[in-house]
């Protein structure tokens, strides 16, 4: 099954149209769950014919496919705005910022999150997956690097594992409030790099 848009708006009202699709997506995901996600209910909570959606939507899993690709692109910019705004600066704020930005995504909407992440299994997507995976850790780990932690890269690696475990089952639990997710996860990076070999400094 085709998960791929039939086209790509090039207008603004094009654009406008699209936009109105996946938040009836969203909306519908929030709402009522994946199970009720199908082309005709999102068509008629856009507010647009089932004959315009399909100008840009083949089926549902298309649909579907375009909301975790903006949630991930979403994701990955403000992991990389992290990464750029916190050169120079202590440590510790580089971390609150890496962990700030990769809770964000998930307790934003954690309904519509969880449901995604069910789907995104069951999508052809993997290849997208491993990208982005590579993507953030190599952002994380320019990081640790410039704070002379040994083997960055191994590092990254670990820490972005242990963080999406605790989104994912904070996630499950329904867990909505991010000042609470972000001080148990900033506690458990924090423990795992305060023994992280470093890089000793001269004098």
């Amino acid at each position: 099954m085709p998960i791929e848009p039939r086209k790509t708006p090039r207008q603004a009202r094009s654009a406008a149209t699209v936009d109105a699709i996946l938040e009836a997506a969203a909306h519908i995901l929030r709402e009522s769950g994946l199970h009720a996600l199908n082309t005709n209910a999102v068509a008629q909570r856009a507010g647009a014919s089932i004959g315009s959606l399909y100008q840009y939507f083949p089926n549902k899993d298309s649909i579907l496919t375009e909301l975790i690709r903006r949630k991930r692109q979403i994701m990955l910019d403000q992991i990389r705005a992290a990464a750029r705004d916190t050169r120079g600066k202590p440590f510790a704020r580089a971390i609150d910022r890496l962990v700030a930005a990769g809770i964000a995504h998930q307790l934003d909407e954690p309904t519509v999150s969880l449901a995604l992440e069910y789907a995104e299994v069951m999508l052809p997507i993997h290849e997208e997956t491993e990208a982005l995976k590579i993507a953030i850790i190599t952002e994380v780990a320019g990081v640790f690097a410039r704070h002379g932690i040994i083997d960055a890269e191994t590092a990254a690696r670990d820490v972005v594992a242990l963080t999406r475990g605790m989104i994912d089952t904070a996630g499950l639990y329904g867990e909505s409030d991010p000042a609470s997710l972000t001080q148990r996860v900033t506690r458990a990076v924090t423990g795992y790099l305060r023994t992280a070999p470093k890089i000793k400094k001269a004098g």
